[in-house]
């Protein structure tokens, strides 16, 4: 028996029509999950279908806005209708402003909680009933290094992911005893087309200032790939992972567990 087959089971993932949630989502339809995801609009869906049939895989998307709650539990209905189970979800939406927080706007800072902390409770809090009834289910959030550290500019990212991370524990302790495990992964720095600004060379040649400092504080002494991610997810989506509840797997080349060089 494969322990980390998908098969039969149904995945969403949200906000993966490209970027990290598509790779997590083609991930788990790899190892045979069937693969519903949903965005914020029809096109960026229509893209994102496009995207996984290039890549082999069937994927039925939805357009939503994951902090409606009302539209959220209209989806996992329709779901649930047409696939009648969803097994698996990766509450993977989320969005970052790089503002100084003595400059955001406190509608941005709620802006961020509300994507990055209160959809993942409203999905979850959709998808629940369904996997108490079967006393069977995976809740994976996004969470992030910023689950942990602090840095300038992401006050409300930190919090929003601080407490997605708790949002985590909590899931595991109310529902572990219906055979529910919910945990977190929590990327490094990743190297997507969002970050790619960050590593571009400069004109002398030389390589960004933060790429350099992401270079420093890495031991693996490079960025993460969205493939990195994959297995990761596949375990913590599969039956491998049955006994491991309320943990946040970080993916980050050993950033958190390193001080960093010595300067020379």
């Amino acid at each position: 028996m494969n322990k980390f087959s998908l098969e039969g089971k149904v995945a969403l993932v949200t906000g993966a029509s490209s970027g990290i949630g598509f790779a997590l989502a083609k991930g788990l339809g790899d190892a045979g999950a069937q693969v519903i995801f949903n965005d914020i609009n029809q096109e960026v869906v229509d893209k994102g279908i496009e995207e996984y049939k290039k890549k082999g895989i069937e994927a039925k998307g939805y357009v939503c806005d994951v902090t409606n709650e009302e539209k959220v539990i209209e989806m996992i209905s329709s779901i649930e209708k047409e696939f009648g189970k969803v097994d698996i979800l990766i509450n993977n939406a989320g969005i970052i402003k790089r503002v100084p927080m003595h400059e955001m706007a406190s509608d941005d800072f709620r802006k961020v909680i509300d994507v990055d902390l209160t959809a993942p409770f409203i999905v979850s809090k959709a998808v629940l009933p369904g996997m108490m009834n079967r006393r069977s289910g995976k809740i994976i959030n996004v969470c992030s290094m910023m689950s942990e550290l602090g840095r300038e500019t992401v006050s409300a990212y930190a919090a929003a992911k601080g407490g997605l991370k708790m949002l985590t524990r909590n899931i595991a302790s109310e529902y572990g005893e219906y055979n529910i495990q919910c945990n977190g992964i929590g990327p490094g720095y990743i190297a997507t087309p969002m970050t790619n600004p960050l590593r571009e060379k400069q004109a002398d040649g030389s390589r960004h200032p933060f790429d350099q400092f992401i270079l420093s504080k890495t031991p693996a002494e490079r960025w993460g790939e969205a493939e990195d991610l994959v297995g990761p997810a596949v375990f913590l989506a599969s039956e491998a992972s049955d006994f491991v509840n309320g943990h946040v797997l970080y993916v980050d080349g050993g950033i958190l567990a390193y001080l960093g060089k010595q300067p020379k």
